[in-house]
């Protein structure tokens, strides 16, 4: 299985980048104050909460974002209107709901359920993907290993084989040594004999039939 970096995002840490996030847009502050915020309570730099953000998260909940822009400009709308009050943005989110009915209400929720479902569709979409990954890496490890234990049987027959030629070649080393003391015994057992000869006395025999040394 493939290492897990100890910087990696976790999906908690990905919640809490989009809740943060999405209040913030809500409220009507800046994505930037909303990653200091992030970095502060997951110990990152606000610059990786913002990668983090702008490749991988914000794709996750564009209706969730669409749904914040609205509500920033329905708070803002207040705002011009003079309803500073909770009771007074209760009265009026009250006549709106009267005047343009429960629908959308209705279709708020339907949003914010659909985007649930597609965050999890998505997130199961991934946790498919890792599992293919994890089953084709455990597959290239197996064969892997396979690999490796035929290299290590060859190894052990090549090593032995190596041993095998250099017992051999003991062998032959101690029998070429032996030859060639007994040569050189046999050299010199024919030169002694020789040596023998020469000093040995010579005699021939006389006309009275008498031997005589020969100088």
């Amino acid at each position: 299985m493939t290492a897990v970096r100890q910087d990696a995002w976790s999906p908690d840490d990905d919640l809490i980048l989009a809740e943060v996030t999405l209040r913030h847009i809500r409220d009507g502050s800046t994505q930037l104050a909303a990653f200091e915020e992030v970095g502060q309570r997951i110990a990152r730099t606000s610059a990786a909460c913002g990668f983090r953000w702008n490749s991988c998260v914000r794709k996750r909940y564009d209706d969730a974002i669409g749904m914040a822009k609205q509500q920033r400009q329905k708070r803002n709308y207040l705002k011009k209107q003079g309803v500073t009050t909770i009771a007074g943005a209760e009265r009026f989110a009250i006549e709106e709901v009267d005047q343009q009915g429960k629908a959308e209400l209705l279709s708020a929720e339907s949003l914010s359920l659909e985007a649930i479902i597609r965050y999890l569709r998505q997130w199961k979409s991934t946790v498919q993907d890792m599992s293919r990954q994890i089953r084709q890496l455990e597959k290239e490890l197996k064969d892997k290993d396979e690999r490796l234990y035929e290299f290590r049987e060859r190894n052990e027959r090549l090593s032995k084989q190596v041993n095998e030629v250099q017992s051999e070649h003991r062998v032959v080393n101690d029998d070429y040594k032996a030859l060639i003391q007994i040569m050189d015994r046999a050299r010199r057992l024919a030169f002694l004999s020789e040596e023998i000869d020469e000093d040995r006395p010579r005699f021939k025999m006389d006309a009275n039939g008498n031997l005589e040394r020969i100088d």
